[in-house]
């Protein structure tokens, strides 16, 4: 019975329960993503870098810049981004990235970490998305489909940061610029962990249920750590059917220290990825590996 009991706990722990449920947050900072300006825009490129990169909470923020710096971009999708958390010492990390890279930014609250204030003050994570490009409009997609895995349970202690107890859900941070004259959309997603892969797919349906309020033939992004741990070949073919081609081709490539397959970037209209390749040199930051590709206008 001991030994039931333990699988049982084991399977909850990695599928986080699959059942969806809505988002009810309503505060502004979960609802208004924040821009940081940091440089002038630049509006006549019609070839750039692209990059989408987890970068484990900024943890190691200085290890970020300096891989970053060797390796610029002039589109940065980043996941996994925190503000005025303990661990990592109350920093901005996504003004502080704008800042030292000379990018304008976009940064989206996903949760409230619970176990991480710093004398009482609320403490964040989130994903940014930093850019040369003109920035026209940000928005933040909630998803409505959810795990219920991380919320303030009374069984478990939500101020200890071992339990990782958390307020908010996940988003999609779109980010609305001005490239080569015309209009280009960048979903910059980091979808569900918890799930076995239901939430995932759910939460994707929603990105393309948002992507048709757009024009036919509208250049759009779709990036970040799709969390498509479970079969990525048949989420890579997912997204062909619906008109995006992978930065990495039809290649399935690891994208992490240990759960293979996490982070893409797809695109669609008149836009072209070429030369897209994992970083896997890249190891000192994050647990993930930055996912590069040059990203052309047609």
């Amino acid at each position: 019975m001991r030994r039931l009991f333990c699988i049982f706990l084991s399977l909850l722990f990695l599928s986080g329960c699959t059942q969806a449920a809505a988002n009810n947050t309503v505060e502004p900072v979960f609802t208004t993503p924040r821009e940081i300006r940091a440089t002038a825009p630049e509006r006549d490129l019609r070839s750039i870098r692209i990059v989408t990169w987890n970068i484990d909470r900024g943890a190691r923020v200085q290890h970020v810049i300096e891989d970053m710096k060797s390796n610029p971009a002039d589109l940065c999708l980043f996941q996994e981004v925190d503000w005025g958390t303990a661990r990592t010492h109350g920093a901005d990390i996504a003004a502080e990235l704008a800042k030292t890279l000379h990018l304008n930014a976009a940064y989206g609250v996903t949760f409230e970490e619970l176990g991480q204030e710093i004398h009482g003050h609320p403490a964040y994570i989130g994903s940014a998305t930093l850019t040369k490009l003109p920035i026209e409009k940000i928005r933040a997609l909630r998803f409505r489909h959810q795990s219920w895995w991380w919320k303030p349970r009374p069984w478990f202690p939500s101020k200890v940061p071992f339990f990782q107890r958390r307020l908010g859900g996940r988003i999609a941070l779109v980010t609305e610029l001005r490239f080569a004259g015309k209009l280009l959309v960048v979903y910059n997603v980091h979808l569900e962990s918890r799930s076995l892969g239901k939430i995932q797919k759910e939460e994707m349906n929603e990105v393309q249920a948002d992507s048709e309020r757009y024009p036919s033939g509208t250049a759009i992004i779709v990036g970040g750590d799709f969390n498509s741990k479970y079969f990525p070949s048949d989420f890579l073919k997912n997204m062909e059917s619906r008109g995006y081609h992978s930065a990495l081709g039809q290649r399935v490539e690891r994208t992490h220290k240990i759960a293979l397959a996490l982070d893409w970037i797809f695109a669609k209209g008149p836009i072209e990825l070429r030369d897209g390749h994992v970083r896997k040199d890249l190891h000192n930051a994050s647990d993930h590996f930055p996912v590069f590709a040059h990203l052309i206008a047609r």
